[in-house]
């Protein structure tokens, strides 16, 4: 296989990890990622997978997101929502911000560069 090709499925353990305390508005979600590619310039891509809950985020990166499974509504400050599904793709701005809300756990695939 080449170096310069990475496959998402052969992705490796997860990290772990939550929304900071002060973002959470409700729930417990919890977060699993699986980040394969850090060129150490601000280019990553992987997969991220959140359970139900809801927390406010602010983007100062771009984000191309694929939803491959479940189901969230995003929200703009001040904006309407966005409903989410598997088979959605979409990117995120920087200077975006809102909340993010899971409503089923959701799993995703994102390239994101600062």
């Amino acid at each position: 296989m080449s170096d310069r090709i990475f496959i998402l499925e052969q992705a490796g353990e997860p990290e772990h990890g939550a929304p900071a305390a002060d973002r959470i508005v409700s729930g417990n979600p919890t977060n699993r990622t699986w980040n394969i590619e850090d060129d150490g310039q601000g280019l990553y891509a992987g997969y991220w997978e959140s359970t139900p809950g809801e927390w406010r985020v602010e983007y100062a990166e771009w984000e191309f997101c694929h939803i491959v499974s479940g189901h969230s509504v995003i929200t703009e400050e001040g904006g309407a929502e966005t409903v989410v599904k598997a088979g959605d793709a979409f990117v995120l701005r920087p200077g975006f911000k809102g909340t993010w809300r899971v409503i089923e756990t959701t799993l995703k695939h994102y390239v994101i560069k600062t």
